[in-house]
């Protein structure tokens, strides 16, 4: 009896021990959560940015530089030249929260967005220059497009992507750009369908990317693509209109951290069938006996194969893209749209016109050494031990990407010609 009590009395403490380590336990992971708010900060006390745009300043600006970040004369400044950073700012309680509240947008609204420009050597120095300008803190979680002049990005954009890569609160799915003018003009742009540019500027592209009119290209697509050794990365390339519409004027093309050129409107569409990228958002003129004999089609579906080879000791790629394609119009009423043989005759046509598209755009990225198609990354995984033993850096596949032999082999077949009959 009595060795039962001590049993029992062991087991006791063994219990109260247990519930003891247990409820340790218990505030141990709850801890973490009473740290959770300690750096909080009020979306008022938030200065939140949407947009923001960089430009060459030029000289003369070098008046307008504030000693924020340096004291004139005791900073070994860069050589390169002031660049000129605009930020768009949201203002409280003006943003549209609904479709029906954007629809009565132009620059005789009630202003939603406050625009300001700074100068400074570097992106950050800009920024904190700005800082010192506005009471809240800049929030970049809400930063959805960066626009950069041509002008910068022909001098290199190491600086920008650097600056923009290590801030933790930029989204990689924020849309980088590049601007034909003045990069600013679009940030301070007054679309009518539209009361906050920057909103209408990612509705322009996110409607490009559903319509097939442009490949989806995120500011994390394009430092991905920039980063690999076998490839080159791309912006849309954009132009302000006289109505404070946007256009996508074509693609823009690195090599490395500067603008290597740009495309034409339509070869945006050479370049999306190379990759087999559906659907098309371009129409094509189809040529059958003359200027008075055109068709006009429509390409719905797209699929392509790459294929890296080697010969004669060099690189050789072959593109072979299938399209399917419908008949959209006919100028001439001649042109029996239900006979085969002139049906057969587009699809031939249309062929050639393609081979010919792809081709040129081929070449004009050869010519200046930037591979967005990522040639050299088939290069790279198919033929590892030429890449490794001939090729290994991204300077060195640029300058053999000018060289290479290129096949392109099209396939074509009309899928539909309308609800009409003939």
């Amino acid at each position: 009896m009595y060795y039962f009590n001590i049993k029992r009395g062991s087991r006791l403490t063994t219990n109260r021990w247990f519930k003891a380590v247990k409820l340790l336990g218990i505030m141990l992971l709850l801890l973490p959560l009473l740290t959770g708010c300690w750096d909080r900060l009020e979306i008022e006390e938030r200065a939140v940015v949407l947009g923001i745009s960089v430009d060459v300043a030029g000289p003369e600006a070098l008046k307008e530089e504030d000693e924020v970040s340096h004291i004139q004369g005791k900073f070994p400044a860069p050589e390169k030249d002031l660049i000129r950073v605009a930020v768009q700012i949201a203002l409280p309680g003006r943003i549209p929260l609904g479709p029906g509240e954007a629809i009565s947008g132009g620059k005789g609204s009630q202003a939603t967005v406050w625009v300001l420009n700074v100068v400074g050597h570097t992106i950050d120095d800009a920024i904190m220059n700005l800082q010192q300008q506005i009471s809240a803190k800049l929030f970049f979680g809400h930063l959805r497009v960066i626009v950069i002049s041509e002008a910068v990005a022909k001098k290199g954009m190491q600086n920008v992507n650097d600056y923009f890569r290590r801030n933790s609160e930029v989204r990689r799915m924020a849309w980088m750009m590049i601007s034909k003018g003045n990069a600013e003009a679009l940030m301070k742009a007054a679309p009518k369908l539209e009361r906050v540019p920057t909103l209408y500027l990612i509705s322009t592209m996110d409607s490009a990317v559903k319509m097939g009119k442009f490949p989806n290209d995120f500011v994390g697509n394009f430092w991905s693509n920039s980063s690999k050794k076998g490839q080159e990365g791309f912006l849309p390339y954009m132009d302000i209109k006289k109505e404070q519409n946007v256009e996508i004027m074509g693609l823009a093309y690195f090599k490395g951290s500067k603008l290597a050129g740009v495309t034409k409107p339509f070869e945006i569409a050479g370049y999306m069938g190379i990759k087999g990228i559906s659907k098309s958002g371009y129409r094509g003129f189809v040529s059958l006996d003359g200027p008075s004999d055109n068709v006009t089609i429509y390409a719905t579906s797209r699929k392509s194969k790459i294929e890296a080879q080697i010969k004669d000791n060099r690189p050789h790629i072959t593109v072979s893209v299938f399209t399917e394609i419908s008949l959209e119009e006919k100028i001439n009423e001649r042109i029996p749209a239900d006979n085969s043989d002139i049906l057969k005759k587009i699809e031939q046509t249309n062929k050639e016109s393609l081979v010919k598209t792809y081709q040129d755009l081929i070449r004009k990225t050869q010519k200046n050494g930037s591979d967005i198609f990522g040639f050299g990354e088939y290069v790279r995984a198919k033929q590892p031990q030429y890449w490794n033993q001939n090729i290994r850096t991204k300077d060195r596949w640029g300058e053999m990407y000018k060289d290479i032999s290129v096949d392109v082999k099209v396939m074509t077949r009309i899928r539909r010609v309308g609800m009409k009959a003939k």
